[in-house]
C-alpha cells in the first residue's frame, strides 16, 4: 500500500508556477483561511504578496525595509519581522505599528523566520544579514510581547515547525544543513535539543519548512533544486523536484489545505543561470497528496 500511495504521489506532483514575479529572496508562505489567499513576502526587494488561488488575482505591498515574514494575529492584521525589528502590519490601512525588537544594538541581524505554535506563541529567529557570523538566536514571543531567547549560535536561522500535537519544535542552522528537533512544553520551555536531519552536501541548503497532518517535515532545499519530505524519526520519505534552484519556503493551503505553495528566490544567479532558470523567484503550487495543517495565529 504505501509503494501504491508514492506512486500516487509521484503521478499527481505537477510543479506549477501560478506567479512569476522574479522575487530576488520570496519567503515567508503563509496561508490565511478567512480570506482564502497566500501571503508571502520579497525579503531583499522588500515587498508582501497576496495570491488568491481561486481567482488568481495578485495584489503587492512594497515595504521600507526588509522583511523576514508574516503571521496572521487573532485580532486581525499581521506581526511582521522587519530589519527594524517586531511591527504589527495592517496591510489595507497602510499602518505599521513598531513593538522594538530584541537586537536594537545589533545594525547588521534582522528577524529571518517566524511562526506560531498551537498556544499561539511565536517562535522568530534572527541572523546575520551578511550571512557570516553566529549572532543569530531563536526567540520565543509572549502574547504580551515578552520575547525570550531560547537558543543561539545560528549564522541563518530557518523553520520553525511544530508537530501535529504541539510536543516538538522543528528549528534549523542552514549553513550547518542540519534540522533540529527539540521537546516543546505546554508552558513554551524547550529542551532536548538534537540533530534530526543533516542534508547531504550535494543537496543545497535547508531553509523554510512545514508540517503536513500526518506529522512528516516537508524542507524547501536552497540551491538543491528540490523540496523534501522526512518521516517524524527524520528519515527521507519523498523528493519532489523543482525547476529552479532555491528554493526558500512552503506552507499548506487552499481550502482543503491540500495545496504546497513553494516560494523561491533568483537570489545568487548569475545571467547565464538566471537565462537558464526564467521562473526562479516564482511562486509555485504543488498537490502532494496530503493535507497540511491550520497556522495558528498570533493570539498577541
Amino acid at each position: 500500500m504505501r509503494d501504491e500511495q508514492v506512486k500516487e504521489f509521484e503521478a499527481q506532483a505537477e510543479v506549477r508556477c501560478v506567479w512569476p514575479a522574479g522575487a530576488t529572496l520570496g519567503e515567508g508562505a503563509v496561508w490565511v483561511a478567512r480570506e482564502n489567499a497566500l501571503y508571502w513576502v520579497d525579503i531583499k526587494a522588500p515587498a508582501v504578496h497576496r495570491y488568491e488561488p481561486d481567482s488568481g488575482a495578485r495584489r503587492t505591498w512594497p515595504m521600507s525595509e526588509q522583511i523576514g515574514f508574516l503571521v496572521e494575529r487573532a485580532s486581525g492584521g499581521f506581526v511582521a519581522g522587519l530589519q527594524s525589528g517586531l511591527a504589527i502590519l495592517d496591510l489595507e490601512a497602510d499602518q505599521c505599528v513598531p513593538l522594538g525588537g530584541p537586537e536594537l544594538d545589533q545594525p547588521g541581524n534582522r528577524l529571518n523566520d517566524g511562526a506560531c505554535d498551537a498556544a499561539g506563541r511565536l517562535w522568530m529567529g534572527s541572523m546575520d544579514d551578511a550571512e557570516t557570523d553566529p549572532s543569530g538566536v531563536l526567540y520565543r514571543v509572549m502574547p504580551d510581547h515578552r520575547w525570550q531567547p531560547v537558543d543561539g549560535g545560528y549564522i541563518i536561522t530557518n523553520g520553525p515547525a511544530f508537530s501535529p500535537d504541539g510536543g516538538t519544535l522543528y528549528h534549523t542552522d542552514t549553513p550547518k544543513r542540519t534540522i533540529y528537533a527539540f521537546d516543546l512544553a505546554a508552558d513554551g520551555e524547550i529542551g532536548g535539543k538534537r540533530a534530526l536531519v543533516r542534508i547531504a552536501d550535494d543537496s543545497g541548503f535547508p531553509d523554510g519548512m512545514t508540517v503536513d497532518a500526518e506529522g512528516y517535515l516537508w524542507v524547501a532545499h536552497f540551491g538543491g533544486w528540490r523540496l523534501s519530505r522526512f518521516t517524524p524519526a527524520g528519515e527521507l520519505d519523498r523528493v519532489v523536484e523543482m525547476p529552479v534552484a532555491n528554493i526558500t519556503n512552503c506552507a499548506f493551503g487552499g481550502k482543503g489545505l491540500d495545496t504546497l505553495f513553494v516560494t523561491t528566490a533568483a537570489k545568487g544567479l548569475n545571467d547565464s543561470q538566471l537565462r537558464n532558470q526564467p521562473l526562479a523567484g516564482g511562486l509555485f503550487e504543488i498537490f502532494v497528496g496530503v493535507r497540511g495543517l491550520a497556522p495558528t495565529p498570533f493570539a498577541g
